[in-house]
């Protein structure tokens, strides 16, 4: 179920952009494109750890028979924490951000702000659906929040609303709607609790370790989002051409796509690999990497020859912006997505094995030479040097975290 709701989800978020090119002109689906780009950096950095914390603590307590009772308040804390970081640094940075990235527009600003506290929840509840394994609910809510946000592009497109921010709107309602799933969650029923397994299980969750944690994750989430959209901001800055950041964009979402659709492994990998963890399930948890690694491979490999053969006559269809794409970069992008792919399942592993901190050395390490890639000029087509770039470091980063697997296996 989680599944089918992510694979939805993926393309519905797709299409969103597909209609949104048609809608807006290049200058304005770049604006909208790079705060899509900015909000999905902030809420995935910032609220991913929290998700990431509860679907983990909630899942190993479960394996040990602690059903009732889940330490909520340190994530609560925490969430909330990092939502009020964000708007004081949004509040004091305004201007710049105003007028650099959304070329004046106070309306995308405003989205952007609200879109990013209204996450807070969402991730959230995510969390708390991932740890008791509810996958069903978990898709249904990440696919009602794509298909609210589809319809702000669709009504711009047959003229019942018109402009960027009539579009961009549709960021900031998606995560509200999506909570409506949210009350579903408690029509099930929990087993009563094991009083043996309480005397047994470990103490609550205490915030030093949940804060540790977080840390970690979060500099995890923006080492990826950095791999994912920083050729996007990177081409912006250094750029001549006004529209060629969202050239950059259009087509690294054939990146993006995959990734969202693999929060369907992650949502419920991690939940199933921590409570192995905590039943000493060793033989299980090598064979849920290897599975999953495997399949990675196959799908990295069919994407890539599916690219190589049709990838710039579907992106011709799909985005209606005059580009030449080159199809051995497309397939490049596609290899280093199966490298993406195999990281994010080796990092899960590292997470229910408390290796937090070891794995998000890796990524910042991969983050930092990307960018460092970007900057510097040794390709001169500035989309050929992002799928490059992001192949090298995807690379890079997979066999370090492999490395790191091995070691604790």
């Amino acid at each position: 179920m989680l599944s089918i709701g992510i694979a939805t989800t993926g393309l519905v978020t797709f299409a969103y952009f597909s209609v949104a090119s048609y809608a807006l002109d290049e200058v304005e689906y770049k604006r909208v494109a790079l705060l899509w780009a900015v909000m999905f950096v902030i809420v995935s950095v910032i609220y991913r750890p929290i998700e990431q914390l509860l679907s983990r603590t909630i899942a190993e307590r479960r394996a040990q028979g602690l059903h009732h009772g889940h330490p909520l308040g340190v994530p609560l804390l925490i969430q909330a924490a990092f939502a009020l970081v964000f708007l004081v640094i949004a509040l004091l940075v305004r201007g710049p951000v105003q007028d650099e990235v959304f070329d004046g527009s106070a309306a995308l600003y405003w989205i952007l702000v609200g879109g990013v506290l209204a996450y807070a929840a969402s991730y959230f509840a995510r969390g708390w659906l991932a740890g008791h394994q509810r996958f069903g609910l978990y898709g249904g809510l990440v696919l009602l929040e794509s298909c609210s946000r589809f319809l702000f592009a669709l009504a711009a497109v047959v003229g019942l609303t018109s402009g960027q921010a009539a579009v961009a709107l549709g960021m900031a309602a998606a995560p509200c709607v999506s909570l409506f799933v949210v009350p579903w969650a408690y029509s099930r029923q929990d087993p009563a609790p094991d009083v043996a397994a309480v005397g047994r299980a470990e103490g609550g969750l205490t915030l030093l370790h949940g804060a540790g944690f977080a840390v970690s994750v979060l500099a995890v989430m923006l080492a990826e989002q950095t791999l994912v959209n920083g050729a996007v901001l990177t081409v912006d800055a250094v750029a001549t051409d006004a529209a060629l950041a969202g050239i950059v964009f259009s087509v690294l979402l054939i990146a993006r796509a995959p990734l969202q659709l693999f929060q369907a492994i992650q949502g419920t990998l991690l939940p199933h690999l921590a409570s192995l963890q905590a039943t000493a399930g060793r033989a299980e948890f090598a064979r849920a990497i290897r599975v999953t690694l495997l399949a990675i491979a196959a799908f990295a490999v069919t994407v890539a020859l599916g690219l190589f053969a049709l990838g710039p006559f579907a992106l011709g269809i799909l985005f209606d912006v005059d580009y030449d794409y080159a199809r051995g970069g497309l397939a490049l992008l596609a290899l280093g997505v199966g490298c993406h792919l195999a990281a994010g399942t080796l990092n899960q592993a590292a997470l229910a094995r408390r290796q937090a901190p070891q794995a998000a050395a890796a990524w910042l390490v991969a983050a930092a030479i990307f960018l460092g890639w970007m900057f510097v000029p040794a390709v001169d087509d500035e989309l050929l040097r992002a799928e490059v770039g992001y192949l090298g470091a995807a690379g890079l980063l997979c066999t370090a975290l492999w490395a790191l697997y091995r070691r604790a296996a």
